[in-house]
């Protein structure tokens, strides 16, 4: 069996390491980005908001930095360590005296209180302060919770008022939101105890990070954009079947008022002080699953290398990037394919093996599904480095394996040691990373093009990132095609919601899959960020809490200080 490295059994916990570290003054990070005072608002001590018109200054001006997209091997329930690897990198390319800058999501609340723990990092490769940052931040999810819920309101309020257009109380669309995990939530009934509480209906409630919302405030690059996005998202449909947007609810300038500062980015730093943007925190499956747009501008003006983090494996946050945000002026100079032992060691024995197995064999194995990701990145131009975010477990062998069959296959692999050295953990990392983005991608391109039909863009997805045989629709997912083409939106790029856990749509398929199809169960346009959403299977959009919740560790000291995190 293999042994933990004493090392790492000597790592104080992240909360522990984030409080005892000492920060630099934000104005300092802000100014290695060229950022004067007059460009940000300090919110505490070490958190800023950057201003909208400095924000308008960097999306019209020039966005010279390269972009690193930091993505992984299909992951393991626990996670393969992008943030880590995403903030370690940032501080690496900072110890090689490059200008560097990080962007990441803003963690969600219940995750942080059920299985998922803090995701600001860990180790010390992380964004600080951890604790304000897991916890409540700049305020930007509360106010996304607010908007969405203002527009539920709005349109049950409609409903009992009888305006016009008439909407159908079974064709209403719009969840209530809540950023907490709370199945009990997931179906509830409204409007109950006779008419003056409204119309009765069943609805149910969404995790805020699934809200509509916030995917278009990753999306939006200034207000009259959000106000444009908010304005047409779908909320219901009427009694003749058309839909019914936010505008005609009339409640467009409110939602855009309470989001007002919501779409500035916020400006922390890492460990190293490194300049960090955290902003929005969009789900990886039925939306883009990855930082706002405005901030990956900002932070593409101001450094000389920007790395950001796409949610899950490549098969879904990266493919998500190429074919939906890329879109918008992003395209990443170089891509980083994280992988670990334990999660080839998961894929080459069908779920069986775990990181005491100190056999080779399923290791080996599992370099099926590293290749599948790395033949994907490949085919579409880019020329991928690896990164092995090193675990406890990690046995010196094992490391080998992964870097000679990397070597033999004419990719670079590095061993990430950042979560136990920061920096320094990342150098070498950090070099072959900074030599790929220099390079750049000559020919890159979106796997499809916008004027094919949303069943041809599901099906390159599918066979060309997947590895499907094809794919096939259920009856509602065919009338819901039909629906799509007649309402206008075959033109928009396609979001396909899949399981995390394997290329195809079934969880328990791990390695690579093969004489499968994919199945589309349902359709639905997302209007406001703009693309369209395919269901290949039940979506969790409200998480419960496990049996042992790690709320049940959280606490405060009487100085304030947030332990268990």
């Amino acid at each position: 069996m293999a042994k933990t490295d004493p090392q790492f059994d000597a790592i104080p916990s992240d909360a522990e390491i984030s409080n005892a570290a000492t920060y630099r003054p934000i104005e300092d990070v802000a100014a290695d980005l060229g950022l004067e005072p007059a460009d940000f608002e300090r919110i505490g001590t070490h958190k800023a908001k950057i201003t909208h018109e400095a924000v308008q200054r960097a999306s019209a001006g020039e966005q010279d930095g390269r972009l690193v997209l930091v993505t992984a091997m299909t992951p393991t329930r626990a996670g393969e360590g992008k943030t880590v690897t995403t903030v370690g990198l940032g501080q690496a390319l900072g110890e090689l005296g490059e200008n560097a800058a990080v962007a990441v999501r803003q963690p969600s609340l219940g995750p942080i209180f059920g299985i998922k723990g803090g995701a600001a990092g860990g180790g010390y490769a992380q964004v600080v302060p951890m604790d304000e940052i897991n916890v409540h931040f700049t305020g930007d999810i509360h106010a996304i919770t607010v908007a969405h819920n203002l527009i539920a309101a709005m349109l049950d309020n409609h409903l009992h008022q009888g305006g016009e257009p008439a909407i159908d109380p079974d064709g209403v669309v719009w969840p209530r939101a809540m950023d907490m995990n709370d199945r009990a939530l997931r179906n509830v009934v409204v409007g109950l105890g006779g008419s003056v509480n409204g119309v009765p209906r069943e609805a149910e409630f969404v995790i805020t990070a699934a809200s509509e919302l916030m995917a278009v405030v990753g999306m939006a690059s200034d207000i009259p954009d959000l106000k444009r996005r908010v304005g047409r998202v779908i909320v219901a449909y009427d009694v003749d079947g058309d839909s019914v947007t936010v505008d005609d609810l009339e409640a467009t300038g409110a939602v855009a008022a309470v989001l007002r500062d919501a779409i500035r980015p916020n400006l922390v730093q890492t460990l190293a002080g490194t300049p960090a943007f955290v902003h929005g925190g969009p789900f990886a499956n039925i939306a883009h699953g990855t930082s706002s747009i405005l901030a990956d501008r900002l932070a593409l003006t101001h450094a000389e290398y920007v790395v950001i983090e796409a949610g899950f494996g490549a098969d879904l946050g990266a493919e998500k990037f190429f074919d939906i945000v890329s879109r918008n002026d992003l395209e990443p100079d170089a891509v980083v394919l994280v992988a670990t032992i334990q999660a080839l060691k998961h894929h080459g024995s069908d779920g069986l093996a775990d990181e005491t197995d100190d056999s080779l064999e399923a290791l080996q194995e599992g370099f099926e599904n590293l290749d599948h990701h790395l033949d994907v990145l490949e085919r579409i131009g880019f020329e991928p480095i690896v990164a092995i975010n090193r675990f406890p477990d990690d046995t010196p062998a094992e490391l080998e394996a992964v870097q000679t069959h990397c070597r033999e296959r004419g990719v670079t692999a590095e061993v990430s040691d950042v979560y136990r050295n920061g920096g320094e953990g990342g150098i070498e990392l950090a070099r072959a990373v900074r030599d790929a983005a220099d390079r750049g991608v000559l020919d890159f391109e979106p796997l499809y093009d916008l004027e094919a039909s949303v069943r041809e863009k599901i099906e390159t997805v599918a066979t060309e990132v997947y590895g499907a045989d094809g794919i096939e629709f259920t009856a509602q997912a065919r009338t819901d095609l039909e629906h799509l083409a007649e309402h206008g939106f075959d033109d928009l790029p396609v979001c396909i919601s899949k399981v995390p856990s394997s290329l195809s749509d079934d969880p328990t398929a791990f390695g690579v899959p093969s004489g499968w199809t994919l199945t589309v169960r349902r359709l639905y346009p997302a209007a406001g960020p703009g693309f369209v959403v395919a269901l290949t299977g039940d979506v969790m959009k409200m998480p419960g809490l496990p049996a042992e919740p790690a709320a049940k560790t959280l606490d405060v000291g009487p100085d304030g200080t947030i332990t268990g995190l």
